[in-house]
């Protein structure tokens, strides 16, 4: 999160919430495994600040307007209000289908949104940092802007990044982002960690060196007449950067009247500022220049930017997943083969953030059964049938047992401290192997103590009781530690313990407070084993 807060005096009367953003994806087609990714990703990061004690706010969401969209519709032969609402609708049943909790839902053709969009526009006309202008030149149709040679690479061409290029003459407003480049690096080299991984931060710098042009912010309603339309000019509409990116406050409850943040409403304060989950294809020049100069622009303080956090593409066979060819993973196809725990899973145990790696069937298929079926459900099935064989369903134990640090074979303060660290740096990946580590030095410790043999020797009953508590005791921590990947293994495992029923199903059922040794009870009686991942034959 941000390294400072200058409006700390504001929000000291209550602990900030927690603001975690996607990208909002563009309505022209059905979502494909990459947007899964980016979902569960925030997702996965909400749920572990949650576990926390935080208040968490989840925003995520589908851009709506623009040229493609208006001629996707068009080839569909449907208007572009129906075609969006078809394919927004598959996105949110995206959400429902990966398991992704989320607190609000952003469509940028919601009247509060438009609200705010025309209210920031017209305060940045007013105060003349937007003009209106010809410009003819190579235009970069991804982008949305002009280039000029400074775009161009060593060999004299403009870079993939910049999509489509054509030649374009046309009059338009443009909004003055060049007067704003010294202060954009001035703030990079300032803040180490305004985008993370770190060398996605040494990439945006190199590129906001090269800002030479203005940004252009609209379309006539001549050639494109849905979206919104400009306050100061109504043969104009906005075009993608002041639509898309001001979501992500307009959804948060921000006020455009109110030009410095200090005078916001106090529920935007308490959010904001917020770490954005976005690909790596938007960081330059969408997210990384456009949107913190916008921010700038308005007020926005240094020390209330926005953290970026920039993850990696699935590609398939080494290259990007396009539709264009046709190298994509539905991820409703897959979620409905394997399950949403499943594919959450290898979503992010298979990928380091910031990362791309490659998608395969095979590798899902591969991990699912080593570590959720072979290692974590065989520990969990394994441990009740010996606690209701050996134990008649109960744990027994001493209470000096349960406080004693030395009898705990996982460590788990220190295994806990290391959970946290990877998470506190979204290693999620990493994360996830202190639970299955631990799932597997547990199936070890079944096989050094061999309980089976223990259980015909009557000396050494204490002895069997605390192998048994340990195991038991196991499980409840890594049920809490696997929680934000795996929400219903977690709570699995919790029912199959039997323990704090009263909240099944609820995601206040797990607290990271409650990750230490020994909160079991003497007497508590455990659950019947039921298989919680079934071996997916391959």
């Amino acid at each position: 999160m941000p390294y400072s807060d200058s409006l700390g005096s504001l929000s000291a009367q209550m602990p900030k919430t927690f603001f975690i953003t996607t990208a909002i994806y563009y309505t022209n087609s059905s979502p494909h495994v990459g947007h899964a990714y980016e979902m569960v990703l925030a997702d996965v990061i909400a749920r572990y600040h949650r576990l926390k004690g935080e208040k968490v706010f989840f925003l995520t969401g589908v851009d709506q307007h623009g040229q493609k969209v208006q001629q996707s519709a068009a080839k569909a032969g449907i208007a572009p209000a129906e075609f969006v609402k078809d394919i927004t609708q598959k996105f949110v049943d995206l959400g429902k289908k990966v398991d992704v909790k989320y607190d609000e839902w952003a469509e940028t053709t919601r009247e509060r949104h438009k609200k705010v969009v025309r209210g920031i526009l017209q305060r940045l006309f007013d105060e003349g940092q937007v003009y209106k202008d010809k410009q003819a030149g190579y235009y970069s149709v991804r982008q949305e802007q002009f280039l000029t040679d400074k775009e161009r690479g060593p060999d004299g061409e403009f870079g993939l990044e910049w999509g489509e290029i054509e030649f374009r003459e046309e009059e338009n407003y443009y909004f003055k982002l060049s007067q704003h480049k010294g202060w954009l690096l001035q703030y990079l080299d300032n803040r180490a960690d305004a985008v993370i991984p770190d060398f996605r931060q040494t990439e945006l710098r190199n590129a906001v060196e090269k800002i030479s042009g203005d940004l252009c912010i609209s379309r006539p309603k001549l050639r494109l007449d849905w979206g919104i339309e400009l306050p100061f000019d109504k043969d104009f509409v906005t075009y993608v950067w002041f639509d898309a990116l001001t979501n992500y406050i307009s959804f948060a409850g921000y006020d455009p009247s109110q030009s410095t943040l200090s005078s916001q409403p106090s529920t935007f304060r308490d959010k904001w500022p917020a770490l954005q989950v976005i690909g790596k294809d938007i960081l330059v020049p969408a997210h990384g220049i456009y949107w913190l100069i916008m921010l700038h622009a308005i007020g926005f303080p240094d020390d209330q930017m926005p953290q970026l956090l920039v993850h990696g593409w699935w590609n398939l066979g080494g290259a990007k997943m396009s539709k264009s060819t046709g190298n994509i993973i539905d991820p409703f196809v897959l979620a409905e083969k394997y399950g949403a725990e499943a594919v959450r899973y290898y979503l992010m145990s298979d990928i380091a953030t910031g990362k791309d790696a490659d998608f395969s069937e095979e590798r899902l298929i591969e991990r699912y059964n080593a570590n959720l079926a072979n290692s974590l459900g065989n520990l969990l099935n394994r441990t009740l049938n010996m606690i209701g064989r050996y134990g008649k369903g109960e744990l027994r134990v001493r209470a000096d047992y349960r406080r004693e640090v030395a009898e705990d074979p996982m460590n788990w303060a220190k295994a806990v401290a290391v959970y946290m660290d990877q998470l506190d740096s979204h290693f999620i990946s990493l994360a996830l192997d202190v639970p299955f580590g631990c799932a597997v030095l547990s199936n070890q410790f079944i096989e050094q103590r061999q309980p089976w043999k223990i259980a015909k020797d009557s000396t050494s009953n204490e002895l069997l009781c605390a192998t048994l508590y340990t195991l038991a005791e196991s499980l409840r921590i890594i049920a809490i530690l696997i929680s934000p990947v795996l929400p219903k293994a977690a709570q699995g495992i919790f029912d199959q313990l039997n323990w704090k029923m009263e909240l099944s199903g609820k995601e206040e059922r797990f607290s990271l407070a409650d990750a230490e040794w020994g909160k079991l009870p003497d007497g508590h009686v455990v659950g019947k084993p039921v298989p919680l991942f079934p071996r997916i034959e391959s």
